[in-house]
């Protein structure tokens, strides 16, 4: 009631993670996180655009939540126990994971290629303390070169200074996508997380609300507008759900 009366929803985001928050290059924010956000709009004044983005970095989302700055967040937040402690989320609206983005032509194009490869393989992987060991879980002899940032380790595979760039799968599907002649989906995921929305603790009925706007973007009324953002930021098709028993119970 209090977002009703005033006439628009305040969503916490980000603006620099395509393909969920950033600013195209008419400096307009875009990417699956602000069209769930315009849904819920949609789904609260028949108006996707009632809606006001407050930008902030990661560690600022829970803040900004239960300060009141914000009314939800979608800004591709992992579920984890510790942060579910200080806020409530909803339903997961993608599953996230790592996989490996190779050069089209180059000696290594699928997972068991690389798999085979053992240790001649190297994989660019983005600094942190437990990337060899997230790496090593699906290629067990493989190199690993830590880059401080995304770009350097694509570059990494550009130049072939590595045979595959260990990211995200939503980025992997979002690069192919831009670049559907220069790089290549290993076809092998694993270190599964899941992002939703969140909310602040202790208000039941709107997590109901946004929950019911999120389910039937991804199951029903909605789930064209879904299917539309899904394809356009992850290059990928979607099927619409069964009809007959609900799908999420089978």
């Amino acid at each position: 009631q209090t977002v009703l009366e005033r006439g628009h929803v305040l969503v916490g985001t980000g603006s620099t993670n395509p393909p969920w928050h950033f600013e195209d290059a008419g400096g307009q924010l875009v990417g699956m996180d602000i069209d769930l956000a315009k849904l819920l709009a949609k789904g609260l004044f028949e108006d996707p655009e009632k809606v006001e983005f407050v930008l902030g970095a990661a560690d600022a989302r829970i803040p900004n939540l239960v300060t009141d700055k914000v009314d939800v967040i979608f800004q591709f937040m992992t579920i984890t126990p510790g942060r579910a402690q200080q806020a409530e989320f909803t339903i997961p609206y993608y599953r996230e994971g790592v996989g490996f983005m190779m050069m089209q032509g180059a000696d290594h194009q699928t997972y068991d290629d690389l798999k085979a490869g053992g240790g001649d393989v190297t994989i660019s992987a983005l600094q942190n303390v437990f990337i060899e060991d997230w790496i090593h879980l699906a290629l067990p002899d493989a190199k690993v070169d830590q880059y401080e940032s995304v770009d350097a380790e694509i570059q990494a595979i550009n130049s072939r200074r590595a045979h595959a760039a260990a990211l995200d799968q939503s980025t992997i599907g979002w690069l192919i996508a831009q670049f559907p002649d220069r790089y290549v989906d290993s076809g092998y995921g694993w270190m599964p997380n899941s992002y939703a929305a969140a909310v602040k603790p202790g208000d039941q009925v709107w997590l109901n609300f946004v929950n019911s706007v999120l389910h039937e973007a991804m199951t029903g009324v909605d789930f064209l507008s879904y299917q539309a953002s899904f394809e356009k930021w992850f290059g990928q098709k979607i099927e619409p759900p069964r009809v007959g028993f609900p799908v999420e119970y089978s």
